[in-house]
């Protein structure tokens, strides 16, 4: 089966599980999968489940990477985007699909060295990717207008918060045992917190490896 006929197949099922935004939809199709895991499990890149990426870290299933991505989208633009936990850049590759301006964080230096790689592979010259600790963001590029962490806080990092733009939406995983998606919106008259769907995420960690 081509790498086309399978991502045709989990965009259909994206779609299934209730995935509404065309543009989401559209930006997981521009991106090939199979370039961002492992060779040794291309052959499940288009499943819809986490794999791992080495250093005890996963690449998020496709339904989760849409599913946050929509909920950040819904009604505005993603604008000047953070990313916290890089990965292998497949996150932030989709991002790219959708604004301007992707910066990218990630803690483990060979998973970094890994993402630029991939990305440019792919021709995906958008991304600004840093080695970092992902728990006190990106002071020299704020604010944000987005901001999404692909790995588990305990609390909100408070440097995060002060680097959200007025305006600007903040999703992250949290917990330990139980996980939930929590969305921050910072307004005028402060930060709005709204709880969502349960997750399941590696955890957010802190220093550099």
């Amino acid at each position: 089966m081509t790498s086309q006929r399978t991502r045709t197949r989990m965009i259909d099922r994206l779609r299934e599980e209730g995935i509404r935004d065309e543009r989401v939809l559209a930006a997981i199709a521009a991106v090939p999968r199979h370039v961002f895991v492992e060779e040794a499990l291309a052959s499940r890149a288009y499943e819809d489940s986490a794999l791992p990426l080495g250093y005890s870290q996963t690449i998020s299933q496709p339904y989760i990477v849409a599913r946050m991505i929509e909920l950040l989208l819904d009604a505005r633009k993603l604008g000047k985007t953070l990313e916290i936990g890089a990965g292998s850049g497949y996150q932030a590759a989709v991002l790219a699909q959708l604004t301007d301006e992707v910066y990218a964080i990630e803690r483990i230096e060979p998973l970094l060295a890994r993402a630029k790689l991939n990305l440019r592979a792919i021709q995906q010259f958008k991304v600004r990717l840093k080695h970092a600790d992902g728990q006190l963001g990106l002071p020299e590029a704020a604010p944000f207008d987005t901001i999404i962490l692909a790995a588990a806080a305990t609390r909100v990092p408070h440097a995060l918060l002060q680097q959200l733009a007025l305006g600007g939406r903040m999703l992250l995983p949290l917990g330990t045992g139980e996980q939930f998606l929590l969305m921050v919106e910072r307004r005028a008259e402060g930060y709005v917190e709204t709880r969502l769907d349960s997750v399941r995420f590696v955890p957010l960690l802190s220093g550099l490896e």
